[in-house]
Parts: structure tokens; sequence; C-alpha cells
């Protein structure tokens, strides 16, 4: 079994496409087709269902990824190791504001894998970057955009408040309750306009700017918050979050980049990276 056959496959199981594994992989499409039907000669499995826009992994090929993905990586210690002087790749990427320090953190340590060499600058997504983590209305006319998390906001209650014993919250039970008020939060404003078209009262008990501190605050018992349904808050065992009725309350997330960038290998392979986390199961 040659390790370049396990790097297309690990390719084409990341893009969901021969075509953009041949790109990221600088060779021709034949190469990785013939490189992934001798993988499925040698181990007597299907890899991969065609179809119009692109393959599909099969479960064979969920087993085997993990597998590819440990010795490409450590090829690339090997390679490291006994290296002199590698020329750093250099990526600035721009971030918004509370993005979920677990799922960033893996996103980033995700990408120094994928890239050899990187050197990894992190902005304010206003700032000058070779592609941007934002929300999808945060694009402007030149960028293209790859949805990686969808963010369902619900509201944070400590456990040991009687309201959170419901399973769903109604817009009139938030009347006079206090609220940890966190600005600037397109989501947050929405249910305030709904709250005000039923007559319901808001009451803010405490004003800050970032979801990681709102969930501490909840977490106290100071009042309740309006967050996403991170792994983290959920884990939160002095909080309970409940989704509110009638109320919408979603936020895509996804990594926004230049459409005169395409076919640059750093921008695929940011992407690839982004694919891979779709394909475990981390996003939409």
């Amino acid at each position: 079994m040659k390790l370049r056959s396990l790097k297309y496959f690990q390719s084409v199981y990341e893009l969901g496409s021969i075509t953009a594994a041949a790109k990221s992989c600088f060779v021709s499409q034949p190469s990785i087709t013939a490189a992934i039907s001798q993988l499925e000669q040698l181990l007597g499995i299907a890899l991969f269902i065609r179809h119009a826009g692109g393959v599909r992994p099969t479960s064979a090929a969920d087993k085997l990824y993990p597998l590819a993905r440990e010795m490409s990586d450590n090829e690339q210690s090997i390679l490291h190791l006994f290296s002199d002087g590698p020329t750093p790749v250099p990526l600035k990427l721009g971030l918004m504001r509370s993005l979920g320090a677990e799922r960033m953190s893996s996103l980033l340590n995700d990408l120094s894998k994928r890239i050899d060499d990187l050197e990894l600058t992190l902005v304010d997504p206003d700032e000058a970057c070779d592609a941007r983590v934002v929300l999808s209305q945060s694009i402007n006319s030149s960028e293209t955009f790859l949805p990686i998390w969808l963010d369902r906001y619900q509201l944070a209650i400590p456990k040991s408040w009687s309201l959170a014993t419901k399973p769903v919250i109604s817009i009139e039970d938030l009347d006079g309750l206090a609220f940890i008020n966190r600005t600037p939060c397109d989501a947050f404003e929405k249910l305030k306009q709904a709250m005000a078209l039923k007559g319901v009262q808001f009451q803010s008990r405490a004003n800050i700017r970032t979801i990681e501190y709102a969930w501490p605050l909840v977490n106290a018992g100071v009042g309740v918050a309006l967050l996403p349904d991170w792994g983290e808050i959920r884990q939160n065992e002095g909080i309970v979050l409940r989704p509110i009725e009638g109320v919408e309350l979603i936020k895509k997330i996804g990594l926004a980049y230049t459409l005169g960038r395409l076919s640059e290998p750093l921008i695929t392979a940011i992407k690839s990276v982004c694919k891979a986390s779709q394909n475990r199961g981390e996003t939409l």
C-alpha cells in the first residue's frame, strides 16, 4: 500500500471531489482516480460513491480516513524532524468575536496539520487578511462563503431556577426576567423585537460584549442569557439551554475568501480543513 495513495484518498475524502483533490495535490484527475481504484482493489471495498456533484464516502472510507490521516501526520513529523530551516507559509486569518474556544482551537489545529510549516497570524476580520471566519451576512461582493458552523441560539437558564424545568420557553415567560445583555448580537436583537411586539418587558441585569463572559454569570444565578448551543455551554452543570417558542434564532458562520484566490493552494488547503469538519459531522 503506497503512502501517496492514502494521501490522495485523504484529499478526496476531505474535499468530496476528485477534481478538487487533484488541484489540491497538484496532480491530474486520472492519477487520483487510479490511486483510489488501486486502494479499493487492494482492500476489496468501495471507498466512494460517485454522483453528479462529486463523491460521497462509504462507511469503509469513514473507517479508513482517521488511519490515513494519522499516517500522513506521522510522515510530516518525520520530515520536520530531519529538515533544516523550513520556509514558513504565512497565513493571516481574520476571526470574528465569539466563535467558541473549543471548536476554533480544533479548526486551527487542523490547519496547522494540513499546511506544512504554517505561520498563522490571527487578526480582526476587518483587517487585511487571506481569509476570514465570519457570519454569512458579513461577506462582501468580492467574496464567496463556505459554511462551517450553524449556531442555534437558546435561552441559558440557571439550573436552580424554576423556569429551567420547562422544556420550551414562551415569549411571555421572559416578561421582566433578568437578562445578561450582550451587544452586539443579531440574534439577541431579534429576540428583543419579538418581545416588544408582544408587549413583553426586557430587563437588563448586566451588560457584556462577549459570549465567554455570559455563561459564568448565568451559572452564578445573575440572570438568563441568549447563547449558542455550544458543547462547552451544554456541558456546564449549572446551566440548562431551552428553545424559545416561535422564534428561530440561528447564525451561519463560515469561511469567506476572495473569489480571485480560489485556485491558490493556500485557500484550497483552508477549504479542505473546513470540509473535513463537515464530513466529521461537526458542522451544518
